[in-house]
């Protein structure tokens, strides 16, 4: 479950690929040197892009630049999803977009991408109708409707920064950690006692130099990481008609006020307020 290169495959005669896969059931830690912009609709989900690991609520729209390690966006939903996925050449960003002065912006656009770039409030919701527009279309009047999309972007204020520094594979050459075990560990354990001293055994390290490298890649600890990967699939969870108790004791927290704690800590609110407030959208 190490990191794999994603051959992407482009038709002849077009600088792109648009595509709803569906991975649920798959870790996919991956790169590929093609620019992506990835749209998904889902009640909870998990957003990892080089070093940064958070999870969004209802949607997310993210701009990932070339060789950026990233997980698949749908990694363990147990929900309805909508995906949608644009694979973007990166000769078409570095031979076409140089050229042209009007695309100044959107060359710009796809610098900042090396750090990945999540959009939100109004872009997103436009962006997204642009999205769904282009799956009508042929091929011309596609990457005109791309490049509305990348215009709309390149401009925008709404959006987040996930990562302070560049993420690209070249930082990652060395990278000994394999995230996928990572991730498999904890798939199978969250609901009980996670021993870092058993996750640092199974990808060869020591205790010691596992804390140190994971928090150095991650940002975050052991700790951290197993709770909110916790406290993620709690909100699903609640989402699914299971109440608060069973949802804490489920996904392998001992204390109910602790569970509370964290779970308002990490999304501004209170399991069952969070349960009242997004059932209705299922």
């Amino acid at each position: 479950m190490k990191i794999q290169k994603e051959d992407v495959l482009i038709e002849p005669g077009h600088s792109f690929r648009i595509f709803s896969p569906s991975l649920r059931n798959y870790f996919y830690w991956h790169y590929h040197p093609e620019f992506e912009l990835i749209f998904i609709e889902g009640l909870t989900g998990i957003r990892h892009v080089g070093q940064h690991i958070s999870s969004f609520m209802e949607s997310d729209l993210v701009l990932i630049g070339s060789n950026i390690p990233h997980l698949n966006f749908d990694y363990g939903l147990m929900t309805d999803y909508q995906q949608i996925v644009v694979q973007l050449k990166d000769s078409f960003i570095n031979d076409v977009l140089p050229g042209i002065a009007e695309f100044a912006s959107i060359k710009l656009l796809f610098k900042r991408a090396a750090f990945g770039i999540s959009f939100h409030g109004e872009t997103k919701k436009q962006a997204v109708e642009l999205l769904k527009e282009i799956q009508q279309l042929q091929s011309f009047g596609r990457l005109i409707k791309l490049l509305q999309i990348f215009n709309l972007l390149a401009g925008s204020q709404e959006y987040t920064q996930l990562n302070e520094t560049d993420t690209s594979l070249k930082l990652f050459l060395n990278d000994k950690v394999r995230m996928g075990s990572v991730y498999e560990y904890i798939h199978q354990h969250y609901h009980e006692h996670t021993d870092v001293n058993k996750v640092a055994e199974k990808i060869g390290l020591s205790t010691a130099a596992f804390c140190r490298y994971f928090k150095k890649q991650t940002n975050m600890t052991f700790t951290d990481f197993v709770n909110q990967y916790r406290i993620n699939l709690a909100k699903t969870m609640l989402l699914q008609d299971i109440n608060v108790s069973e949802a804490c004791y489920g996904v392998g927290f001992q204390s109910l006020s602790y569970f509370n704690k964290l779970f308002n800590k990490l999304t501004g609110l209170g399991p069952l307020e969070f349960k009242k407030q997004f059932s209705s959208a299922k």
